[in-house]
C-alpha cells in the first residue's frame, strides 16, 4: 500500500535531531515559555519575513486569539461581519463564530479552490470589517488584488496560512501579507509537530503584545491581568522540535514540487481534473502542495479503484461548511461552486518522503482508471 502520508517515515529522517531537542528540553527542567520557543519563533518569524511570531497551542486558536486580540484593542465589535471563503475547513469559520462575529461566505476560484477576489468586493458592507482568506492546499490566494481590496475598504486582513508554510507571491511569503496570519503546526502539515502546535505572524506591535497576554490568561506580567484570556501555549518540546524541522522545510518542499510536476505532466486521464498552479508574468506564485487535490465527477469510482491497486487517498473535504449540523441554520444556503468542489475533490498522495517511483506508479493508475 502506498499511504498517503507517512508520519513515521517523514520526522524518521530528523530522528537523531528530534531526540537531542527533546532531551535538551527535558534536561533543562524549562518546559513553558523558555528559551526554546523564543527561538523558534524568532526563527520562524524571519522565515516568514515577519517582525512577530508568537506560538500558540494550535492554528485554530491562532485565528481565534487574532479576532480576540482585534476585539480587545477595539478594530472589532460582535456582530462586525468577517469575509471567509465557503469552501475552506470549518476551523475558518468556527475562529469567526467563537468571537461573535458575523461569517459571510464567499465563493472561490473553481480553478485555484481560492477566494474569488471579484465576489469579495461584492460581499462588503458597511459591517464588514474584515476579510479571512484561506490559502488552501498550499497556493496563495490572490493577495495582492485581495490587499487592494482591504485597502480602498479600510478592512483588517486575517490570512488563514494553516497549508501554506512558505508559500510565496513574488518572493512574499504567506503570513507576511495581511495584518496577521494564523498557522498551523499539526503532524500532517508542511511544517509538522509531533502534537498540535500552531503559531500567528504580524507586524504589529500592539497586536502582538495582546496576543501574548491573550496566550497566557491575559497576562502581560505575572498574577497581573491585561484582558480575560486563555491558555493556549506552544510548549517547549514542541518548539524546540519544530525549530529542527523548519531547517528542512524549502527542502521538502522542493520534492513536493517534484511530485506535483510529475503528477501534471504525466496524469492524461480526460476523466481527471488537474489542480491549477496559477502562474502569470508579474506574479510568481510558488505553490508549496500541501495537497494534490484533482477533481472528478467519479470520485467514489476512483477511490475504490485506487484502494483496489494500493494507494490511499483521501477526501479534503467532503461536506462544506454551509452543511455542516454545527451550522445548521445555513443548510438551506446556496453556494454551487463550493459545493460542486466539495462532491468532486480527491486528494493524492503528496508528502516529501513519496518516492518518484511511487509517483509515477500512481500516475499511471490514474490514466488507467475507465468508467
Amino acid at each position: 500500500m502506498i499511504p498517503f502520508l507517512d508520519l513515521k517515515n517523514i520526522n524518521q529522517q530528523y530522528r537523531d535531531a528530534l531526540i537531542e531537542a527533546c532531551t535538551r528540553v527535558i534536561d533543562s527542567g524549562w518546559y513553558i515559555g523558555g528559551q526554546e520557543l523564543e527561538k523558534f519563533e524568532r526563527h520562524f518569524a524571519d522565515y516568514c519575513g515577519t517582525r512577530y511570531a508568537i506560538g500558540v497551542a494550535n492554528g485554530l486558536d491562532a485565528l481565534i486569539l487574532v479576532l480576540r486580540a482585534w476585539k480587545e484593542l477595539g478594530r472589532l465589535n460582535d456582530g462586525d461581519e468577517v469575509i471567509v471563503p465557503s469552501n475552506t475547513y470549518i476551523a475558518s469559520i468556527l475562529a469567526i463564530t467563537a468571537n461573535n462575529l458575523t461569517p459571510v461566505l464567499v465563493e472561490p476560484n473553481v480553478d485555484s479552490y481560492n477566494i474569488d477576489p471579484l465576489k469579495i468586493e461584492a460581499a462588503i458592507t458597511a459591517k464588514t470589517k474584515v476579510i479571512l482568506p484561506v490559502h488552501l492546499y498550499g497556493q496563495l490566494a490572490e493577495m495582492p488584488e485581495i490587499m487592494q481590496i482591504a485597502k480602498k475598504h479600510h478592512l483588517l486582513v486575517l490570512e488563514d496560512s494553516a497549508q501554506s508554510h512558505g508559500a510565496e507571491i513574488d518572493g512574499k511569503k504567506a503570513g507576511a501579507w495581511g495584518d496577521a496570519s494564523g498557522f498551523s503546526f499539526y503532524p500532517g502539515k508542511n511544517l509538522g509537530a509531533l502534537g498540535d502546535a500552531g503559531a500567528v505572524t504580524t507586524n504589529d506591535a500592539e497586536l502582538a503584545q495582546m496576543l501574548l497576554a491573550l496566550r497566557n490568561y491575559g497576562s502581560h506580567e505575572k498574577y497581573k491581568n491585561l484582558v480575560p484570556g486563555v491558555n493556549s501555549r506552544l510548549d517547549e518540546i514542541q518548539a524546540a522540535m519544530l525549530d529542527i524541522k523548519l531547517q528542512f522545510l524549502d527542502q521538502e518542499v522542493q520534492h513536493r514540487r517534484q511530485i506535483a510536476d510529475l503528477y501534471l505532466t504525466e496524469i492524461v486521464n480526460p476523466l481527471i481534473q488537474l489542480p491549477l498552479e496559477q502562474i502569470d508574468a508579474e506574479q510568481y506564485n510558488q505553490h508549496v502542495w500541501h495537497l494534490f487535490v484533482i477533481r472528478t465527477k467519479h470520485r467514489e469510482a476512483l477511490q475504490k479503484y485506487l484502494a483496489e491497486h494500493g494507494v490511499q487517498t483521501l477526501i479534503h473535504y467532503p461536506i462544506p461548511p454551509h452543511q455542516q449540523q454545527a451550522y445548521k441554520a445555513w443548510n438551506a444556503l446556496s453556494f454551487p461552486i463550493s459545493e460542486q468542489i466539495h462532491a468532486e475533490v480527491l486528494s493524492l498522495p503528496m508528502e516529501p518522503t513519496l518516492s518518484i517511483e511511487d509517483a509515477k506508479k500512481i500516475a499511471q493508475l490514474c490514466n488507467g482508471f475507465e468508467v
